[in-house]
């Protein structure tokens, strides 16, 4: 089991003081958000101040000492500290989905471990994703029983965010030869032996999320580490709608991060055309048409917020009353809010320089780190098959499948 950590971390009480906290965190990750960009230096501190800031256990139940927070909060929280940096919201959102796995199919003992190893203030990554298969739901990574009740992980996984920093790292595997055999999820220590992390991500945007390689050979996994994933998938399900949300309350972030810094930018740097000086426009703030161009903006970063609170106030409600009939609402619900938010985020990060103007290009200001984050972080899921899921809904009330990407 892991070490117990030299220091506990907070317990948050409620939701109100979950917000604040998540409002103060983001204000701090804000300053040096371009730095650590520009020179790819990994958010190690703020990751541990994000731990100890008690933030990482809202979701867990009140049974077990968490303040349960609903979907609309957690929402609010990522979009916040997506607001104040876009790589570092994204770190945690495996953390909270595999909090919510061990809530639906966890045993009571491994929600009482787990549950308390989240509240001292321990951080879950991901190995999920793998390369040269056939699509992203083809999991070649296998569990192998061996005697005495326990099992040996074998495999390779990309694009591991949070894996690097994790305490302990949820890999969703197969038991068994076939590719079809049922998924699990084994949680695996970080600095269990055969566990290899490599920091090998090197995409245009997201840049330090340390989204690399995870290798498994032949890690030694105890049968209270493993949890019957498959079993998810046989009824009415939030798992996708859930982790979804967080993936829409990033973007919606990003999208309200860039129109705040275009904002600011207008007003305290741009010079005014001089078109507009010629008809009387003193500043680049006054501009009619830099005006219009703000409301228009601004206009799609709040439909954005708006589609967010629906989508996570449809899942909080099927939470409470779960079918396949609310399941199926909140699931197109959190499609829309993707959708919308994931071409506002790009649009917004992409107008910044239509409205800041030439001086805004300038690589020293890294301002293209918006659209860079949004670009790379909105390929997480196709936003044209979430639309094709909404309108079979809407058209012949056609309910989306029961899977992870919705």
């Amino acid at each position: 089991m892991a070490a117990e950590p030299t220091e506990r971390a907070h317990v948050i009480a409620d939701e109100a003081e979950a917000l604040a906290v998540a409002a103060e965190l983001a204000d701090a990750f804000r300053a040096g958000a371009a730095r650590r960009d520009t020179e790819r230096a990994l958010p190690r501190a703020e990751l541990d101040r994000l731990s100890a800031s008690g933030l990482l256990a809202v979701s867990v139940p009140r049974a077990y000492g968490g303040a349960e927070a609903s979907a609309r909060t957690l929402a609010e929280i990522f979009r916040l500290l997506a607001a104040g940096d876009p790589s570092l919201a994204q770190i945690p959102q495996s953390h909270f989905v595999y909090v919510n796995v061990l809530r639906r199919q966890g045993t009571d003992r491994q929600r009482e471990f787990f549950f308390g190893e989240v509240l001292a203030g321990r951080r879950f990554g991901n190995a999920q994703s793998e390369k040269g298969t056939k699509h992203v739901q083809d999991i070649r990574t296998r569990l192998v029983p061996v005697p005495g009740g326990s099992y040996l992980l074998t495999g390779e996984k990309h694009y591991s965010t949070g894996a690097l920093f994790a305490d302990w790292i949820p890999v969703l595997a197969r038991l068994g030869a076939t590719p079809d055999a049922p998924l699990h999820v084994a949680y695996v220590r970080r600095d269990a032996p055969g566990v290899t992390v490599v920091d090998d991500w090197d995409g245009m945007g997201q840049r330090t999320t340390a989204s690399g390689t995870v290798r498994l050979a032949e890690v030694a996994v105890g049968a209270d580490q493993v949890v019957p994933h498959h079993l998810t998938f046989e009824g009415p399900q939030l798992h996708g709608a859930v982790a979804q949300l967080l993936h829409a309350a990033i973007d919606a972030g990003i999208a309200s991060g860039a129109l705040a810094e275009a904002a600011e930018f207008v007003r305290t740097k741009s010079r005014p055309w001089a078109e507009a000086v010629g008809e009387g426009y003193g500043t680049a703030a006054e501009d009619p048409l830099l005006i219009q161009r703000f409301g228009e903006l601004g206009l799609l970063v709040r439909a954005s917020d708006a589609l967010l609170v629906a989508a996570a106030t449809a899942v909080d409600a099927a939470n409470a009353e779960l079918t396949d009939d609310s399941a199926a609402e909140a699931s197109i619900a959190v499609a829309a809010a993707k959708a919308h938010a994931a071409n506002a985020a790009v649009e917004t990060g992409s107008a910044l320089f239509e409205v800041a103007g030439t001086r805004a290009a300038l690589d020293s200001l890294n301002l293209h780190r918006y659209w860079r984050d949004a670009r790379t972080h909105t390929l997480h899921d196709p936003v044209r098959w979430k639309v094709q899921h909404i309108g079979r809904y809407v058209l012949s009330g056609t309910r989306p499948p029961r899977h992870g990407l919705l």
